[in-house]
């Protein structure tokens, strides 16, 4: 019997131990998950910690992913490091959360709630989580809340997850997303001087993995050919079926997703664009990690998903991080110089997706990128900013320790290159070109805060619809708070979530010439 202390965000818990046990899942056993982006398989390096005492050796990998400097201070990764007697951690507090976007638009529509009690609408991301409380008498918002999404530990995209919980993690995947929301839905109420008895209507929508993996399904009809899913939902049941003690009494509504991997996020996204109330083409983009989008026209839905990755989350990129101080969010040419801004003002830490746009769009601007996404390392005026790290080139951020490498180039590039081959697609299917569009509705977080300019300039959207975009915001916690504030919506949605048309990529010819295609920079 040994003992681990943990320290985390000010708070020591003691730990016993009676066998050796992986520090990433003796942490997220014992309520402290942290973010392992790659599934805890040693690849990313981005689960570091502080720890020290009776501790596996560093391994060739992890001083390979950490370096001496980082070794030298006690940093650990929490996936290659095995307590086997008594030891100490520290964890940042920072890891448990970044920035959660929580505001979105509505359009204009009638107000006639189920109920008057209290009503709470969630949004399930695959990164953050975000709740809504509403006064349903009023329809009127109380509070908001921001949390991430604790299933992180298990991996940054929908795809690590199914595999996590196809090998045996289906029921930790369900509790950790249950708990968050439980927790979250209790912190409003108290927040907002009300009684979680009071609540009795929810309505929790997300993409269609991450509805499974919150009611505990099998998620084998998502792993393999020909993705069809086994339900869409669309379905009521109760608080307490879904294991949540603080409103075991209400009624929960999990909207109708459109496909296996276009969700019921994409439903409540198109009914707060209000897209369908225009008689002219529109398209409408979730920039994340999964890439869904759907294209009205002519009185039809059209839609689809692509997987882009986790890299404008910040994942898998070298110096990569959330929307926290320090990070690195926007990027700029100036007077021949680079220039940039951190959040909050503070000393450059690394880089979150914002930054991240804004950083290749200008390299390529200056000439240190070229349109194949190489570092040049000749032939312009900013040789002094070009390093070496891990045997690749890198530029280094003047001014700041903080760089980005050609593997990091090489992930937004298949990243965008998703994103726009899905758009022309749908685009392509319709006979339609991108000036055809009246709108380009951007929604999600990642969406919210880029440079419309950035994104064109490296082909992320078509130039033609630079001028077109209306950001949402979080239009799925929007969509999902309509649904709360009017009794005919989820039967709508439901509707026009069945009506709507998949177009599968995966077999699509003209998708690939695109994918490959949008690899160069325009």
């Amino acid at each position: 019997m040994f003992q681990v202390t943990v320290l985390r965000n000010g708070q020591k818990e003691v730990l016993a131990l009676d066998a050796p046990a992986v520090l990433s899942d003796l942490l997220r056993l014992h309520g402290a998950p942290l973010s392992l982006p790659c599934g805890g398989n040693g690849r990313c390096g981005k689960c570091r910690i502080l720890a020290e005492g009776n501790l596996s050796p560093v391994s060739e990998q992890e001083a390979r992913l950490l370096g001496a400097e980082d070794i030298s201070r006690g940093v650990r990764l929490a996936c290659l490091t095995t307590v086997c007697g008594d030891a100490a951690v520290t964890v940042g507090g920072e890891e448990a959360m970044g920035s959660v976007l929580s505001s979105g638009e509505m359009p204009d529509f009638e107000r006639k709630p189920a109920s008057s009690g209290l009503g709470v609408a969630v949004d399930i991301g695959t990164t953050t989580v975000a709740a809504y409380l509403y006064d349903l008498s009023t329809c009127t918002l109380l509070r908001t809340a921001g949390a991430k999404n604790p299933q992180a530990a298990f991996g940054a995209d929908v795809i690590s997850r199914i595999e996590q919980s196809m090998a045996g993690h289906a029921e930790e995947l369900s509790r950790l997303i249950v708990e968050e929301i439980d927790r979250m839905v209790g912190a409003l109420a108290e927040e907002a001087g009300v009684g979680c008895a009071k609540i009795d209507q929810l309505i929790i929508t997300g993409n269609t993995t991450m509805l499974y993996l919150l009611t505990g399904r099998p998620v084998h009809s998502l792993a393999a050919a020909p993705f069809v899913s086994d339900t869409l939902f669309g379905e009521r049941l109760t608080g307490g079926a879904l294991g949540l003690a603080s409103a075991p009494d209400a009624d929960v509504f999990l909207p109708r997703c459109m496909s296996a991997f276009v969700g019921a996020d994409i439903t409540c996204a198109v009914l707060a664009s209000d897209m369908l109330s225009d008689g002219k083409p529109s398209l409408l983009v979730d920039i994340g990690t999964n890439g869904e989008m759907a294209l009205h026209n002519g009185g039809e839905l059209f839609c689809c998903s692509t997987a882009a990755g986790p890299a404008f989350e910040g994942a898998g990129i070298t110096m990569g991080m959330p929307a926290l101080p320090g990070a690195i969010n926007k990027v700029y040419l100036q007077d021949g110089k680079f220039g940039f801004s951190t959040l909050s003002g503070q000393p450059a830490k690394g880089i979150c997706g914002s930054g991240l746009l804004d950083a290749v769009a200008v390299l390529l601007q200056a000439g240190v990128l070229d349109e194949t996404g190489l570092l040049a390392e000749e032939d312009h005026d900013y040789l002094h900013l070009i390093c070496e790290w891990d045997d690749q080139p890198a530029f280094r951020f003047e001014g700041a320790d903080v760089l980005l490498t050609q593997k990091d180039i090489r992930a937004v590039q298949l990243a965008k290159s998703a994103i726009r081959a899905g758009m022309e697609t749908l685009l392509h299917e319709n006979g339609l070109t991108p000036e055809d569009l009246s709108t380009l509705y951007i929604a999600g977080g990642f969406g919210s805060f880029i440079d419309v300019e950035s994104a064109a300039a490296i082909g992320l959207i078509p130039k033609a619809l630079a001028g077109k975009v209306k950001v949402l915001g979080n239009a799925a916690g929007s969509g999902a708070s309509m649904l709360l504030q009017n009794a005919d919506l989820p039967e709508q949605s439901t509707r026009l979530a069945d009506g709507a048309q998949t177009v599968d990529l995966s077999t699509n010819p003209f998708f690939m010439d695109q994918y490959v295609s949008g690899m160069m920079f325009e």
